[in-house]
């Protein structure tokens, strides 16, 4: 299975939408690289990077997940080239 890197930009602005969001990062954990959460206390938000390592089905998937949570802005970026499968490393 090919696999691409993706960043899932996220603003939660209702802080009620965190458990929920978490859930469902849980949900997608053996694919999530890393994670950075920075919380911006004078605008009442906060902003997480994730960086996934999966299908373009399994990055549209968890992104059209966060996205429907009322509360939280999502964006999401795929890198160009997507990985080689493991059977294609061999054979180089």
């Amino acid at each position: 299975m090919e696999t691409r890197i993706g960043l899932i930009g996220i603003v939660v602005e209702k802080k009620e939408a965190a458990g929920k969001l978490n859930s469902i990062l849980h949900d997608y954990s053996e694919y999530i690289v890393g994670r950075m959460g920075i919380p911006y206390h004078q605008r009442n938000v906060s902003v997480i990077s994730v960086v996934i390592d999966a299908s373009t089905d399994v990055i549209s998937s968890l992104s059209g997940k966060l996205g429907m949570i009322d509360g939280v802005s999502i964006k999401t970026v795929y890198s160009k080239l997507p990985k080689k499968e493991a059977a294609d490393d061999k054979n180089e």
